[in-house]
């Protein structure tokens, strides 16, 4: 949806009603289910290591409601400027709010779970003297995405965008002294943009995968909790936050330092299965995601 139509849509949904967004979205899902086979490709590989005795028939079914789940990301935030009638639970929310009240500084690991928008904004009214930093990748031609940012910065959460190939070592550096005055940095786990890029390789549904390297090196070199969140959506207009407890990094020595990273990416990576399994539909991520030829017994 470019910027134009998806301005004409919510204008017609806020002068005659949201089942008007609610039918365009759904023909706009069901075109890039038909016209991107790649991204359906990838969805559907995701649902067979997932599912593996299950028939391919229900991988792509899985596939089909996943393009079509997507459409609540763009829906509730509609839902979040107009009225602001959202509501959500939450699971571990304390360590958080002790992190933020004793201006500790803290790292929120996020992943293309749920919906990261809406937890961001809703995150950001509850918690009042939390300054959040959001590190964002730049999508050219992505006009929504640029809407989507612009939403954030006028909430009072601080984004730093983030070319596709490749971010700035000073963007690093700001995040630290962010951190280090209080703020919390918030940056997803899940997505490697480029081959270049920095990953740390674990294990991951009996497969080995890459993740990025980066919010580890950041929790590691900042010494601040690293908390990993989750943002699902369990009815309309309603979420579910999850939190795990917190991870500190420290490396005895240089020579140490891989290993914990390793160590925090693996830990990161049987959270992010073990949710993925409890929400199959919502994990938005359409890009290329197991590593060809690259398969590992999986472990308990």
């Amino acid at each position: 949806m470019g910027n134009i139509f998806y301005r004409f849509i919510t204008f017609l949904s806020r002068k005659m009603g949201q089942w008007v967004f609610l039918l365009f979205a759904w023909f706009v899902a069901t075109g890039y289910f038909i016209l991107f086979p790649g991204r359906v490709g990838n969805s559907i590989r995701i649902y067979r290591a997932l599912f593996p005795d299950r028939h391919r028939f229900f991988h792509l079914w899985c596939a089909w409601r996943q393009f079509h789940n997507f459409t609540h990301v763009y829906q509730d935030r509609f839902v979040l400027q107009r009225s602001k009638k959202l509501s959500y639970t939450s699971e571990g929310m304390q360590h958080l709010e002790e992190a933020v009240l004793k201006g500790r500084g803290a790292i929120l690991l996020m992943s293309h779970m749920g919906n990261w928008e809406v937890a961001a904004h809703l995150l950001k009214r509850e918690l009042k003297d939390m300054r959040l930093l959001l590190y964002m990748g730049i999508r050219q031609k992505e006009q929504i995405e640029r809407l989507q940012k612009e939403a954030l910065v006028q909430s009072g959460i601080r984004i730093i965008a983030v070319e596709k190939d490749g971010g700035s070592p000073m963007d690093l550096v700001e995040g630290i002294k962010f951190i280090e005055s209080g703020g919390v940095v918030s940056m997803t786990g899940d997505l490697v943009w480029k081959r270049e890029q920095r990953t740390v390789p674990v294990r991951f549904l009996g497969r080995e995968i890459l993740l990025p390297e980066v919010p580890h090196i950041l929790a590691l070199l900042s010494g601040a909790p690293l908390f990993i969140f989750f943002a699902f959506r369990t009815a309309k207009n309603s979420y579910r936050f999850t939190m795990t407890e917190a991870m500190y990094l420290k490396a005895a020595s240089r020579k140490d330092r891989n290993a914990v990273i390793q160590t925090s990416a693996q830990a990161y990576a049987r959270v992010l299965e073990e949710t993925l399994q409890q929400h199959p539909l919502q994990w938005y991520h359409f890009r290329p995601f197991f590593e060809p030829k690259k398969n590992v017994e999986n472990s308990n």
